[in-house]
């Protein structure tokens, strides 16, 4: 169980912060140790490398977190996922939202006393491996020493998540009130009732 932080200990965002230590060890190394470079945005900050960085830090902006793996998919990359299942997999995140769902806001520290408001955060993920079938024709995989590593195309990631999701709506949440999968359910049912409704 994470430890709640106290708001009085927020620090403003700032590109040499470490990495989250709930992100795994691989962000933060690469962080130290690559040259790369890192998007601005307060609470879900981008580390990009290799000759289409720039392209992907450029993608994010405020109010649209999720942009570079919008620009990612452009690309035709790849999710790797390294030792973690689909419940690390961000890009699911995008295909909901593409759907309307899961749009959250949250507030980071600006400056002392100053804080901002950032839509269009993600919401929970803890069901996310109920995706794992219906990829698994689409993903590639091998051992690396004790890794479990695999790589599946991000257009293919969104087109499976969307598909699941137009067929079920609950599809990838829970059914628990408490969670915000819950909110999740109903925005995505706000929104279908709304494109039903006859103009």
């Amino acid at each position: 169980m994470r430890t709640p932080v106290s708001v009085s200990s927020a620090v403003p965002f700032s590109g040499h912060l470490p990495i989250d230590k709930e992100l795994g060890i691989i962000p933060e190394t690469m962080r130290r140790l690559f040259p790369h470079l890192r998007s601005c945005h307060p609470l879900m900050s981008y580390l990009a490398l290799g000759p289409h960085a720039q392209h992907l830090i450029d993608a994010q902006r405020l109010d649209w977190p999720l942009g570079p793996l919008e620009a990612l998919a452009e690309r035709q990359g790849d999710v790797l996922l390294l030792g973690v299942t689909h419940t690390s997999n961000t890009a699911i995140h995008l295909a909901e939202q593409h759907l309307g769902r899961s749009r959250f806001y949250r507030y980071a520290k600006e400056a002392d006393q100053v804080w901002m408001e950032l839509p269009n955060i993600p919401g929970q993920s803890h069901r996310f491996d109920d995706i794992e079938p219906a990829l698994r024709p689409a993903t590639q995989e091998a051992t690396i020493g004790t890794c479990r590593a695999r790589r599946i195309s991000i257009q293919e990631v969104l087109a499976t998540a969307k598909r699941l999701i137009v067929a079920n709506s609950a599809a990838l949440l829970c059914d628990d009130p408490d969670c915000r999968c819950f909110a999740a359910l109903q925005q995505r049912l706000v929104t279908l009732s709304t494109q039903n409704t006859p103009k």
